[in-house]
């Protein structure tokens, strides 16, 4: 085992412990703070005193925060390698504008409700979202550049988010079912998401660990890729897919959170390197606990309130995405 493996294992042990200790946290800290012997009768599903039962209803929130910070923080990753893009990200690119807005559609219209239904229906809707960005990004001389692809993206999402508005805001039933929902929150979560979630997550883990290799061939560019035996097309759709189902599913769930998938990639490859096959498990492991650790952070700053992670992900990720626009040469325009 090399030096740089080695450090690279010791911090991804060192991650998942963290993790661990993070989900205790999650399930102990709250409007109540519960003391051990109320967290472990709540983990064994014992719902018999008030303290307990808080952990027992924590535990799914607790789960689903882990899976969509992973989802997204892999779904940033995948998107950035696609499209050599340092502002790729689900939030930015408007991805997950459109999972949002066909999911309040689909309630809307079409009285969808169960969540698989309202999952697929979302994974259709970050496709759908995905692939007009990357056209209108496309127009013009000179190509799909960074920020060509970032102005789309946002454009196509403000227009998103009007219409999600604009449908919800005069159905007060919707409204008020859903307002935290929009905002991009894990408070809502059940073991019926979390069950519906796992299948796609593992899909979508599955799906970039095989094309780990193909990511890194497709950082060099193009026609190294080509020269290198990789078939660019079909890596870049695939990739593209895993992105796609890995964003949808974690907004069907938890709404449109944004900015995980554009500081934790940044982050985990400035430590550890662009390696893909490095790159995915730290960046989904970071989205975890940063994801994870903002909603604990909104349930204690302001007990008995709460400040839903979608706020808070934002507060962290603007100064990160203005030092990245700062940083990246105007010439990219």
């Amino acid at each position: 085992m090399t030096r740089t493996h080695a450090h690279r294992v010791t911090w991804l042990i060192c991650g998942i412990l963290l993790l661990a200790l993070l989900c205790v946290a999650s399930v102990a800290f709250g409007a109540r703070t519960v003391g051990l012997s109320d967290l472990l009768a709540g983990v064994q599903g014992d719902a018999s005193s008030v303290d307990s039962a808080a952990v027992v209803k924590r535990l799914p929130r607790t789960a689903l925060a882990v899976l969509v910070g992973a989802a997204l923080a892999l779904s940033g990753a995948a998107m950035q390698a696609i499209t050599r893009n340092p502002l790729a990200e689900p939030g930015i690119l408007g991805v997950s504008s459109g999972a949002a807005l066909a999911v309040v559609a689909g309630l809307s219209f079409f009285g969808l409700h169960r969540p698989f239904t309202l999952m697929a229906v979302a994974i259709g809707g970050a496709a759908c979202a995905a692939i007009t960005v990357y056209l209108i990004g496309g127009l013009g001389s000179r190509g799909r550049s960074p920020f060509a692809l970032a102005l789309a993206g946002a454009a196509c999402g403000a227009a998103f988010i009007s219409l999600t508005n604009a449908i919800m805001l005069p159905r007060v039933d919707l409204l008020r079912t859903y307002q935290f929902w929009r905002i991009g929150s894990v408070g809502g979560a059940s073991w019926e998401s979390v069950g519906v979630l796992i299948p796609l997550f593992i899909a979508g883990v599955v799906l970039c660990a095989l094309l780990a290799r193909g990511m890194n061939a497709l950082a060099l560019g193009d026609d190294v890729a080509t020269g290198l035996g990789e078939s660019v097309g079909r890596t870049r759709a695939l990739v593209g897919v895993a992105a796609v189902v890995l964003c949808g599913a974690a907004t069907a769930v938890a709404g449109p959170i944004g900015f995980v998938g554009l500081l934790v990639p940044h982050v985990c490859r400035t430590l550890f390197g662009p390696d893909h096959r490095w790159l995915l498990p730290f960046s989904a492991l970071a989205g975890a606990m940063l994801l994870l650790g903002a909603d604990v952070l909104g349930r204690v700053i302001t007990r008995p309130a709460e400040i839903e992670v979608g706020i808070l992900t934002a507060i962290l990720g603007a100064p990160f995405l203005i030092w990245i626009v700062r940083r990246t040469r105007v010439g990219a325009l």
